[in-house]
């Protein structure tokens, strides 16, 4: 890893673009589940995560673009590793003592 270099699951420079829920369909599942899809610019491209919501089951990810072909796991880490922090809502009334 070069200086100045920031590589999150092989990526360089990876950002987020955008987080959103979507509808998505599965060979499994006579339903539509939902998802969240999080988009991303790295250096070697574009691309997005799809964390689908299984119900009882762990999540499952789908990676198109720059994430075509990756594993469960490595999907995963980098869809956790990416994911923006939550906003602070302006109701959130600070912790007292």
């Amino acid at each position: 890893m070069m200086a100045g270099e920031d590589v999150v699951a092989g990526l360089r420079d990876p950002q987020a673009q955008g987080l959103e829920r979507v509808p998505v369909r599965t060979r499994e599942a006579s339903v539509t589940l939902s998802g969240w899809r999080l988009s991303v610019l790295a250096e070697q491209g574009s691309g997005a995560i799809v964390m689908i919501e299984t119900g009882s089951e762990e999540p499952r990810f789908r990676g198109d673009g720059i994430f075509l072909g990756w594993s469960q796991i490595r999907l995963a880490e980098a869809y956790h590793a990416l994911l923006p922090a939550p906003e602070e809502s302006a109701s959130d009334s600070p912790q007292l003592g």
